[in-house]
């Protein structure tokens, strides 16, 4: 084991935030008497990440370069048999990555948040919560074994319930930060059933001991069943991953996430809470590689998300929910990429997508800003001119967002679709449909977005809401009407985040997807799924891959889709209504978001609730307090109000029933005789 890597400098990476988090969210709030003012709570939790992100480049360097690893206990909190429960860091190519990416964006996030926040009363304790975002990532994303990762994973969850509901006195926001935590809730059960799972038949929750015992769990079947144990196993983990990750058809707590603050939509949707479910089934490879069932599964339940998810966001006007959508999507390619056994090139987009997907985000918080808190796309138009930074670099996270050839969307989304295309697993042929069909999906929602904002006539003197404030619960940053460039903590994270957008995925796509950064990270059974082994025959270098681009269906598509968009919002606006007419039921249809949060609301949690109401009537009062509990009570009662005619206090009474008995006595034995 390489000595490069210290367990001191490790833990000082999730432990710094945390303290600039507790450290913020005790002295600089009124639980704490407000000791510190904004300046020194920013400076303080800025300086916690800030130290993270370079000690995580140090690391991420140390693995590439030196091939350092680490893969310690630092603390057994518990033994029960044999079963060991402990804190422990895991570090090789994917954890460094991760840490990178997180740490990363979670500082630009963390700058951001000076200039977006400025005006809200709750700025410290927002600079905590999100401090402490990033600590409970980084906890679960660096852990040895699964007990930690639950940890992280439960903290990420109710952070984000904190940050999503951050402005409490919104209805909208409340509901928004309950139904993310209660859907989170559904994924959550499967994921400890699976994690029970493997503690049960592997004893152990160590991830290496836990994967050495993977073939011996392979050849095991469920109790009762002729099912294999490790593809239970392996789907409930994912059902965990489908409501971390916003997987159809627990998807439905993302969108309405973006109720909370902007900077906290970048945090969630980018680099932290959502690709949590990515992550782990990527550090569970060689459990999923033994079940081509869990994976087909996995497959297809991606290929849904991508496509219908992007289907929704065609129709949105909220500029913070296309992008919203978008992420869906987006992880619904990576959730394909797993079912193909391409975990490579799933993590690849992840940290490609966090990137760009947080420019976009903070880019919409930039314009809503200099739109004074204006969300509606229908208001805007022409905005180019008056913001110049957030115009370019959101339209260079656009561009990387649909692929185009050498940005960095590009060579992992083409990877993702190339990988489908050579999967032999039966829904591989839908889920090459869909993550085709996605391209032009979501090059065209993404444009829409883009002209309708920078381009075209200037809509916002017609807006009907102008003089209200429509959601962020802030003052304009400014006295006039025209739009205006946001200050440089907004603008200068928007450009460190424009950088890696266009250029990291050219630079790392061979190391990553064809060299030996995952090598000991990620298992795959190369004679059942021989999909990296075939791209890797098909690659030929960044430059030759976006050459070849210009001639393949994917670059033509998301061509045909700007185009169309284009056409449609600043050539014919008369278009999109006339469609609107024609296709109305299907309209309705995505509105509604194809009804599932009325089936959410009106069919299973009613149907719970009536559920429990009658457990609660049926069981819990009849049978158990009206069956046993006053029953028993009332049979003693019964038993003491006859025992008590024979106690009357009489002499004669009992004499009487001396004699009585023993008469009957005499009789008995007589008889007996």
């Amino acid at each position: 084991m390489s000595q490069t890597l210290q367990a001191s400098t490790l833990l000082a990476v999730p432990m710094a935030p945390l303290v600039g988090s507790v450290l913020a969210g005790i002295f600089g709030t009124r639980f704490g008497g407000n000791q510190i003012g904004r300046a020194f709570t920013h400076t303080l939790t800025i300086l916690g990440v800030f130290i993270a992100f370079v000690l995580s480049a140090m690391t991420l360097q140390s693995v590439a370069l030196d091939g350092a690893r680490f893969n310690e206990t630092l603390y057994t909190w518990m033994v029960v048999g044999d079963l060991k429960m402990e804190i422990g860091f895991m570090v090789d190519g994917l954890t460094a990555m991760m840490m990178c990416v997180v740490t990363f964006v979670s500082l630009m996030v963390h700058l951001y948040t000076i200039g977006y926040m400025e005006e809200d009363e709750g700025y410290n304790r927002f600079f905590s919560y999100i401090s402490l975002f990033t600590f409970s990532m980084l906890m679960l994303v660096m852990s040895n074994n699964m007990l930690q990762l639950f940890f992280g994973w439960e903290a990420v969850g109710l952070v984000s319930y904190l940050l999503i509901g951050f402005w409490f006195n919104k209805p909208t926001a409340i509901f928004a930060n309950m139904k993310a935590f209660l859907v989170n809730r559904v994924g959550d059960f499967g994921f400890i059933l699976g994690i029970g799972l493997i503690a049960a038949y592997g004893g152990t929750l160590n991830y290496a001991q836990a994967f050495a015992k993977a073939a011996e769990l392979g050849a095991l079947t469920f109790p009762g069943t002729d099912w294999m144990l490790v593809t239970v196993i392996c789907i409930c983990l994912f059902i965990g991953a489908m409501g971390k990750s916003a997987q159809f058809p627990l998807h439905v707590w993302l969108p309405d996430s973006m109720e909370g603050p902007t900077p906290i939509s970048a945090l969630i949707h980018a680099a932290t809470m959502v690709t949590a479910g990515i992550f782990m089934v990527t550090r569970m490879s060689p459990f999923f590689e033994l079940s081509d069932t869990a994976l087909n599964f996995i497959l297809v339940i991606g290929a849904i998300t991508a496509l219908f998810m992007g289907f929704l966001g065609l129709i949105q006007n909220d500029i913070k929910r296309v992008v919203a959508y978008s992420t869906l999507s987006q992880l619904g390619y990576m959730t394909v990429a797993l079912g193909a056994s391409a975990y490579s090139v799933a993590v690849f987009h992840l940290m490609t997508h966090a990137f760009f997907k947080a420019l976009l985000f903070l880019g919409a918080g930039s314009v809503i800003m200099g739109m004074h808190h204006n969300q509606d796309i229908r208001w805007m138009g022409g905005v180019r001119k008056y913001m110049p930074i957030t115009w370019i670099t959101s339209l260079l996270g656009s561009l990387a967002l649909i692929g185009t050839p050498f940005f960095s969307g590009f060579y992992s989304k083409d990877s993702i679709i190339e990988a489908v295309a050579e999967s032999t697993l039966p829904g591989a042929g839908f889920a090459h449909f869909a993550v085709l069909a996605g391209v032009f999906v979501t090059a065209f929602y993404s444009f829409r977005m883009y002209f309708l904002v920078f381009h075209g006539e200037e809509r916002y003197d017609q807006n009907p809401d102008a003089h209200h404030d429509h959601h962020d619960h802030h003052d304009d940053h400014g006295h006039d009407h025209a739009p205006h460039e946001s200050p440089w903590v907004v603008t200068v994270p928007l450009i460190l985040l424009a950088i890696p957008s266009v250029l990291i995925g050219f630079y790392t796509i061979d190391p990553l997807l064809f060299g030996e950064f995952f090598s000991d990270a990620i298992f795959i059974n190369a004679d059942k799924h021989p999909v990296m082994h075939e791209l890797s025959h098909e690659y030929h270098g960044a430059v030759a891959m976006a050459m070849h681009a210009f001639s393949t269906a994917p670059f033509w598509l998301a061509l045909a889709g700007v185009v169309t968009s284009y056409y449609m919002y600043m050539i014919n606006p008369a278009v999109p209504a006339a469609i609107k007419r024609v296709f109305h039921p299907i309209y309705v249809l995505f509105e509604n978001k194809y009804y599932l949060d009325w089936i959410n609301e009106n069919i299973l949690a009613r149907g719970a609730r009536a559920l429990g109401t009658g457990l609660w009537k049926g069981g819990d009062q009849a049978i158990i307090e009206g069956g046993v509990v006053n029953a028993s009570w009332k049979l003693v009662g019964w038993v003491s109000s006859v025992t008590r005619q024979l106690q009357s206090g009489y002499l004669y009474h009992y004499a009487l029933v001396m004699i009585l008995g023993v008469f009957v006595l005499m009789t008995w034995f007589v008889w007996l005789k």
